[in-house]
């Protein structure tokens, strides 16, 4: 890891706790041997988890660090394999726009169809919204054929 991308919490902590992060990431270790191995008490092993937040939010850093270092280019190069060689046109895709979200290119509601749908949802929600402030104000004439249905389904309103 180079010395620029040494920053967050986990550097921040002591080369004591550095160590037990590790150890504890690791999941070989219980809290006692951890404590004997850095020469400190399983109680203070039990606070730094329990009540050291800058311990917590360490630990979260550092299994971050492990996962982006040894799994993300062997997944990426698993999807670009798929892209390039799947047999299924529906497997190439979802690698495809898995790729596509991962570069930030592509949100989950970013599709056209979906887009759509939204605007006609907030249209419909906005004529609705009118119809009622017409509705309280008075502004609705009484020959008026429009009728608001609020609510669709088998049971009565009481």
């Amino acid at each position: 890891m180079k010395k620029s991308e040494e920053k967050g919490p986990f550097f921040e902590l002591t080369k004591r706790q550095r160590k037990a992060v590790v150890m504890l990431y690791e999941g070989t270790y219980t809290n006692k041997e951890i404590a004997e191995i850095l020469h400190c008490s399983e109680s203070l092993i039990y606070k730094w988890k329990r009540e050291n937040k800058l311990f917590q939010q360490a630990r979260k850093q550092y299994e971050t660090m492990i996962i982006e270092d040894k799994y993300v280019s062997e997944a990426m190069q698993s999807i670009y394999a798929l892209v390039k060689s799947a047999k299924s046109e529906m497997v190439r895709l979802q690698a495809a726009i898995s790729i596509l979200k991962l570069a930030g290119r592509l949100t989950d509601s970013s599709t056209p169809e979906l887009d759509k749908a939204k605007v006609r949802k907030a249209n419909a929600e906005a004529d609705i919204a009118r119809w009622r402030a017409d509705e309280l104000t008075g502004k609705n004439k009484a020959d008026d054929s429009t009728v608001l249905v609020d609510d669709i389904g088998d049971v009565e309103d009481e």
